[in-house]
Parts: structure tokens; sequence; C-alpha cells
């Protein structure tokens, strides 16, 4: 599903460079579950937004799904993103004045779905996810596990190929952490094919397989 090939990321900083990832290449297949752990600064979340096209590498080439990715442009590269990636943040990133169901609509929506069937689709996502009898609640009116579940869904209402998590329990205590996993690997179960980003070894163990990134490139096996 994924094939990375000799990326390079470098950022200008005024007169400096900084060469955050150093020809990683990389391939992920379609049904894994991979998670990517390294210290902060290794570029695990340079990696993972490059993966996730919020972001363009400056040397080598994305293949997602057998096409190339990196050469798009940024509009071809936004209905990529909209249409086959799912996002899911640490700090869940939803709208404080807007309840869950319409939280997880809202994707639908920007793709120019019609309401009525963005409506029954955030409804059987709410439902997947284990949120069906607090979708109409505020984030305030939810706890941590429940508002990353509205995350979810939200992820998962575009019937995403790919999901990317970037420290998808770090928000939360370790019970409620262990709930979102075993959600995000009954996902996988179900066919989706899910990155995720974590620092914790016993969240790692969810995964397939683990990637270790450190200064910038993949550590060997």
């Amino acid at each position: 599903m994924i094939e990375l090939k000799n990326i390079t990321k470098t950022y200008i900083l005024g007169t400096q460079q900084l060469r955050v990832l150093k020809d990683v290449s990389l391939t992920i297949n379609s049904g894994e579950f991979v998670a990517i752990m390294g210290p902060s600064g290794s570029g695990k979340s340079t990696l993972m937004n490059i993966i996730g096209l919020l972001d363009t590498p400056t040397t080598g080439s994305y293949i997602l799904e057998k096409k190339i990715v990196s050469d798009l442009s940024d509009n071809a590269q936004a209905e990529v993103r909209s249409r086959r990636i799912g996002f899911v943040f640490q700090m869940f990133n939803l709208l404080p004045r807007m309840n869950g169901l319409k939280q997880v609509m809202q994707p639908l929506l920007y793709q120019g779905v019609p309401r009525a069937e963005a409506i029954e689709r955030a409804k059987e996502a709410c439902i997947e996810v284990g949120l069906a009898d607090r979708s109409h609640h505020l984030p305030n009116e939810l706890s941590g596990g429940q508002r990353q579940r509205v995350a979810i869904a939200r992820a998962l209402v575009t019937k995403p190929a790919l999901i990317l998590a970037d420290e998808p329990t770090g928000a939360l205590d370790s019970h409620t952490g262990n709930e979102i996993m075993d959600l995000l690997k009954k996902l996988n179960e179900n066919g989706v094919t899910i990155v995720m980003v974590t620092h914790e070894p016993h969240i790692a163990a969810y995964a397939h397989r683990t990637i270790h990134i450190l200064d910038g490139q993949i550590e060997p096996k």
C-alpha cells in the first residue's frame, strides 16, 4: 500500500538547513498495523506527515496504492488525503461547539455527500466505535476516551484505506488507552491499514511490527 523510496526532508531555517529525514525507504502492506517509535526529534512526526500528505519530501518518492503521490499538485494531494486517509490525533482535534455526530459528518460534507446520507453514515460510524448513545453530546460533555472515539469515527466515516494515528492514547489514562487500542486493533482486523506513532512500548505491542527511527533514519532490525 505504502512505498517510500529514498525520502529526505530538509527545512530551511534562516541560513541554516535542518535535515530531519535522511534517505528513508519503507514499505507497508495493505492490512498491516505498523507502529513507528523514536525519541523526540527523531523525525517520526515528519515521517507521519509525509505519509499523510500533510508535508512533502524534499527528495525521494512516495507511492500510495501504486500511484506516485509525491509529485501530485497540492489540490490533487488534498483529494487523495480526504478520500483515502483518516487521521486520529493525540488531542482529538474536535470543534468545541459541535456535537459528536456533526463532527463525524464533516469529512463527508466536505466531499459533497448529501446531508441525509452523511447523517446515516456518521451514525453507522458512531455505532462502530461504540458511541451511539453519546453522539449528540458536545466534546466537553464527553470523557477523553469518548472524545477519541468521536475522532476515530470521524477518521472512519469516509471509509479510508489507511488510518494514521499520532499518539492516539497520549492524552488518556492507561485503562482508556487500552480500550482505544482494542478498537484500533478491531478496525485493523476488519481490513483497515493503520500506521501509528507512539513512544509507549506497550502500545506499540498492539501493532504487527514496529519501525524504530533515530536521527532521521530507520534503524536496522
